[in-house]
């Protein structure tokens, strides 16, 4: 009982549409038996229940605004058909206008569904440390920042914050869309709604409540619901200049009709409140909103959060994508992506040394080891010694091992690489702008790695949909030109810039904007926050800055490329239903009006045609709330659904080292795999070794 009162008064529109509804069957039947004064009021008791919900928006819109929206046109329109008596009619005008009203309105409810889903995510309590170390259930709104609390396994953290244990594992699937766990270790952030999958772990508040991520996420969905787009304020406009003209048009139109054709008075006035009925702006006023707001909400569930109404109309006239390469198109984090032995006897010994030196540092290059190492045995030395910006110099037995640059380890001796095809190997990995590590052992060559930021594996696919789509790509960079030039030569952009300043990405924006382009921009660090402003349309990955996120236009919380060419494509299909939408209700008005001159339609027949075009309005435009579902191409990697997909880049899709895996070598050797064809092609397209990661290589150190 209480779940339906509950469903009532979130719904009470519909419920007194029903009512409405109800009165009319008994108003029908009473008049059957020739009760016609009881039939009379149950009809005008169907009108006051049916309207009273738009009578008061009416009010309420003249009210505040001082605006006459379309309620008011259907009102008087009932108003008029009950006092030349046709009470029957005006019910049934109230009963569909009221009906099509509360469709509007589940639509509006539907699409902020994504919200209610969003808050149901964070649990509403936490388990929080007191003084003494007991544990106490509390709200998680009540939690300051520096409060310890306990995460059980299998539990969802509350609220965001840094891990005090060890490590912990969490999947993150709900915020970033990503299945496999992360794994945290101490000190790491911790984003409130994921999952604990290990055991039970302790963390410490970093923010209230309601400045988590998932709260901004929140407000940024509610505040572009509630924000009108260009299109919806155009359209607003124009409905109280319409509704003006229409009750300014009704009044003339039943006063000139008698003198003009003749009609009897009643017969004008009844016409009039026809043109009333079919001359309202409700399928006009209905175009833009539904469509709108069932594209923000889908793309709120597909990991997309837009900010504001006016996103999805600049998106969809984007014919510029211009990326970061750093995080955006590449992983952003280094990889040990290549290497070479002079003694491939010596591998173990070497890689043992490296790990030793660089667990001592805490440089991205030192990670890259670390994770491409991590089952490598960790080798006692004599002596560690970091030399800034070059390396490391190391004692071990007696032997001085240096583990570094060129300028630390004089690689200009043309002694040093004995070998062409060694010298060759380094020239190419240089070429690619790889950064190359070199190891020697007494001032002789060991061997070398090279250190890559591998392209992110959807990237490619996300700049070819993009062509497909007609928008030409640009990638901007920091890094030399060269990696630049490598890296856009796997992605195949159109354009790439490097050497580049915060400042000079914004110049380039705005030199691109010059020149009549319509400019989307994506990246996810502090020095991309004034591109990001200055563009027409600014993405942030959801890995990115806070200063990057805020602000965007967009942000990618599942850190997808392939959202962006989704987003694209589903900013386009809105903007051509909206556009759909209207031409349909303008030209149903006007055929409308024209047959209600012509008497060849009644109150009714134009109330069910009027109302029936407004419900087919709103019924187009909660398309969006699937779109995508029956696309030929899958927005998670671009491509294209019912095509078999190839197994090599399956392979190397399910296995490739990501950053937030910490998998090794060893784990994603592919059995019986040989290292030339297929599979070392698409590996070497991502920027790995093909010989690195297969399995039956000859004095392959890594198996």
């Amino acid at each position: 009982m209480n779940k339906i009162l509950d469903w009532s008064k979130h719904n009470i529109d519909l419920v007194l549409t029903i009512v409405s509804g109800i009165l009319i069957i008994i108003g029908y039947v009473l008049n059957g038996f020739e009760y016609s004064l009881a039939s009379d009021i149950t009809f005008g008791a169907a009108i006051l229940i049916g309207g009273f919900e738009s009578a008061k928006d009416g009010i309420l819109e003249f009210k505040n605004n001082r605006k006459l929206d379309a309620n008011v046109l259907m009102i008087l329109a009932a108003i008029g058909a009950s006092i030349i008596g046709h009470f029957s009619e005006g019910a049934i005008l109230i009963f569909i206008f009221s009906l099509s009203h509360s469709l509007e309105h589940y639509t509006e409810n539907k699409s902020r569904d994504a919200i209610s889903e969003l808050m149901k995510i964070v649990p509403e309590t936490a388990r929080l440390y007191q003084a003494d170390g007991s544990i106490t259930i509390v709200e998680t709104k009540d939690l300051e920042i520096g409060d310890r609390i306990q995460i059980p396994k299998g539990e969802l953290v509350p609220i965001d914050g840094e891990l005090l244990t060890d490590e912990a594992y969490l999947n993150e699937a709900s915020i970033t869309g990503e299945s496999m766990p992360v794994h945290k270790k101490q000190g790491d952030p911790i984003i409130g709604g994921t999952l604990n999958e290990s055991e039970s772990f302790d963390m410490t508040v970093s923010v209230k409540d309601e400045d988590t991520m998932m709260a901004k996420i929140v407000r940024m969905v509610d505040e572009a619901q509630n924000t009108l787009s260009a299109t919806e304020s155009t359209i607003s406009k124009i409905e109280g200049i319409f509704v003006v003209s229409v009750l300014i048009f009704v009044p003339l139109f039943i006063v000139l009709t008698p003198l003009v054709f003749g009609w009897e008075w009643q017969q004008s006035f009844y016409r009039g409140m026809v043109m009333l009925t079919v001359a309202s702006p409700c399928a006009l006023v209905a175009s833009a909103s539904p469509a709108k707001l069932s594209a923000i909400s889908r793309g709120a569930k597909q990991g997309m959060i837009l900010r504001g109404g006016d996103v999805l109309d600049q998106t969809a006239m984007v014919d510029t994508a211009v990326f970061d390469k750093t995080g955006t198109l590449t992983l952003g984090l280094p990889r040990v992506t290549d290497y070479y032995y002079h003694d491939p006897e010596q591998a173990d010994l070497v890689n043992r040394i490296v790990k030793a030196a660089e667990s001592t540092s805490t440089h991205p290059i030192a990670a890259a080891f670390m994770i491409s190492l991590s089952n490598t045995e960790l080798l006692s030395l004599d002596k560690i010694e970091n030399i800034t910006g070059k390396g490391f110099r190391v004692e071990h037995k007696g032997q001085i091992w240096l583990i570094g640059n060129r300028n630390l380890v004089a690689v200009e001796d043309p002694d040093l690489v004995p070998t062409d095809q060694e010298k060759e190997q380094i020239e190419l990995w240089e070429a690619r702008g790889s950064t190359v590590v070199f190891v020697t052992c007494n001032d002789q060559f060991m061997a070398c790695f090279a250190i890559t930021d591998p392209v992110k594996l959807e990237s490619k696919n996300a700049i070819n949909s993009l062509k497909e789509l007609g928008i030409e790509t640009i990638m901007l960079t920091g890094d030399e030109a060269r990696n630049a030039n490598y890296i856009a030569e796997i992605l195949e952009v159109d354009q790439v810039r490097a050497n580049l300043l915060p400042v000079d990405k914004l110049d380039i924006i705005k030199e691109l904007q010059a020149q009549g382009e319509k400019v989307l921009m994506v990246g996810d660090g502090v020095n991309d926050a004034p591109a990001l402003a200055i563009a027409d349309v600014g993405i942030a990955m959801g890995s990115g800055t806070d200063v990057a996120m805020e602000t965007a236009d967009i942000i990618l919380v599942k850190n997808n490329l392939c959202r962006v060419p989704f987003l694209i494509g589903m900013a386009k299909k809105t903007i051509r239903i909206i556009k759909q939408n209207i031409f349909f209700s303008l030209a149903v008005m006007l055929f409308l009006i024209i047959v209600n001159v012509l008497q060849l339609i009644n109150l009714p027949l134009g109330v069910v045609a009027h109302e029936g075009s407004t419900i087919l309005v709103i019924l187009n435009g909660l398309r969006m709330l699937t779109y995508g579902m029956r696309s030929k191409q899958d927005p998670d990697s671009c491509q294209k659904k019912g095509e078999p997909v190839d197994p090599i880049t399956q392979i190397v899709t399910e296995s490739m080292l990501r950053p937030d895996a910490h998998l090794t070598p060893e784990q994603i050797l592919v059995p019986e795999m040989p290292c030339v064809g297929e599979y070392a092609d698409c590996l070497v397209q991502y920027g790995y070794s093909a010989d690195m990661y297969c399995k039956n290589c000859k004095n392959n150190p890594w198996k």
